[in-house]
């Protein structure tokens, strides 16, 4: 069965989970109050960059309505609000701007269709709107929320084939509507109600518990560095156990990047404040992430500059906080370069194309070529499977290059000259 499907707050998780909807052969309604954004989508100028995405709108264009009007979703059958939600440095999330598009669309409610919050948004959220809405005669009985599970880089991936859908109801006696329930279905996959609060904080939870396993990883991978230890030799022997899993994020990286997981730190941190339990493990796993993203930064500082008789040029290979995708919130490249950016430095990446006004000073180059043929320190900071495939043959020829700090092992097959120190996790 084919719905009309409307999303609100054209960003990144509306674009997708409205792409995701196409593909059911619903039609999609999406809706924005910035009538430039809406006349860039039109002209299938998108604001995002993620595999798959804009095959998916070609293939359903005749299915998409780009609308600036908000009546346009009254006759929907499902309305997803769906804003990317902003966060702050420090993982602070802004709500501003979801509890403006409700406002705006609140008088265009569906007359039989439902509403469902799909934005991240903080515990007991969707409680005091339900009952904000109430005083202003508007039925809530369809007002639902639903937790997003999107990762950058595989965004259409995780849309297309969810784990499990998990939905947050009123009560337990509130029911789904049926027309909610056939969608949801139509994905093939679990479906768990359950109170909005529970709802809105397990998102939380899923990212705290990703949070342990990537500050433990990162721990033990550099306890292996200083004691001779293989971590890459110990991560397959710990997917074997049960009790840790074949799916269990092991690979050691530069901290916690992206803005999703470092909110939902910062959410834990602030319910702990303001309900007085303890919560020193997750002020822990933020202190990790710190300290790892300044990984390469130690070794140029201990190991690199007491070797170099002048000032090096600089070279980073990736940009982006992770590949496939073109964000840089809380990237370690950004990181990185804002602390070495008083050098001569060189950067590429495949999608980012410029960085803040704090390193206009950085040169960003169009070809990997330009980067690795002039400097003598090289910093490989983002796995783009493109760096993996950089040909032997282009390093052997280089004659500035002395050391390359490569943190995810993209270039151990390479065969670097004698003169050129290489470093990466072990």
């Amino acid at each position: 069965m084919a719905f009309k499907i409307g999303f609100v707050g054209l960003t990144h998780l509306s674009l997708i989970s409205g792409a995701a909807a196409l593909t059911k052969k619903n039609e999609v309604v999406f809706f924005d109050p910035n009538i430039n954004l809406v006349k860039r989508l039109k002209e299938r100028n998108y604001p995002i960059k993620e595999p798959g995405f804009e095959e998916v709108m070609i293939a359903y264009k005749p299915n998409i309505t780009f609308t600036y009007e908000p009546g346009d979703i009254e006759s929907c059958d499902i309305v997803y609000i769906s804003p990317d939600i902003p966060t702050d440095d420090k993982g602070k999330s802004d709500l501003t701007s979801i509890l403006e598009l409700v406002d705006k669309v609140s008088p265009h409610w569906p007359k039989k269709g439902c509403v469902v919050i799909l934005s991240q948004v903080q515990p007991g959220f969707t409680r005091k709107l339900a009952e904000k809405l109430k005083k202003q005669d508007i039925d809530t009985s369809r007002l639902f929320y639903q937790v997003e599970t999107l990762v950058f880089g595989i965004a259409m991936q995780r849309a297309l084939y969810p784990e499990r859908y998990i939905v947050g109801i009123s009560d337990k006696n509130q029911i789904l509507s049926r027309n909610f329930i056939d969608y949801l279905e139509s994905y093939g996959c679990p479906i768990l109600p359950m109170i909005y609060e529970s709802a809105e904080f397990c998102k939380i939870c899923i990212n705290v518990f990703l949070a342990a396993s990537v500050s433990v990883s990162n721990t033990l991978e550099e306890i292996c560095e200083k004691i001779g230890a293989k971590w890459s030799e110990i991560a397959p022997a710990l997917k074997l156990d049960r009790r840790i899993g074949s799916y269990a994020y092991l690979s050691p990286g530069l901290g916690i990047s992206g803005g999703n997981i470092e909110r939902d730190l910062c959410s834990i941190i602030t319910l702990s404040n303001k309900h007085a339990t303890e919560a020193s493990t997750v002020q822990g796993f933020i202190r990790n992430s710190y300290y790892r993203k300044d990984w390469p930064l130690r070794i140029f500082y201990e190991t690199i500059m007491p070797k170099m008789k002048k000032f090096p040029k600089l070279g980073f290979l990736g940009i982006a906080y992770k590949e496939n995708t073109h964000s840089i919130k809380n990237s370690p490249a950004v990181q990185l370069m804002s602390k070495l950016k008083t050098f001569d430095c060189f950067a590429y990446d495949p999608q980012v194309k410029e960085l803040p006004l704090m390193l206009s000073d950085i040169n960003i180059s169009s070809t990997i070529e330009e980067v690795i043929n002039q400097v003598e320190v090289l910093f490989v900071m983002t796995p783009w499977p493109i760096f993996r495939n950089i040909s032997q043959e282009k390093f052997s020829k280089l004659k500035e290059l002395k050391f390359v700090v490569d943190p995810y092992g993209l270039l151990k097959q390479v065969k670097f000259n004698k003169k050129v120190e290489y470093f990466s996790f072990c």
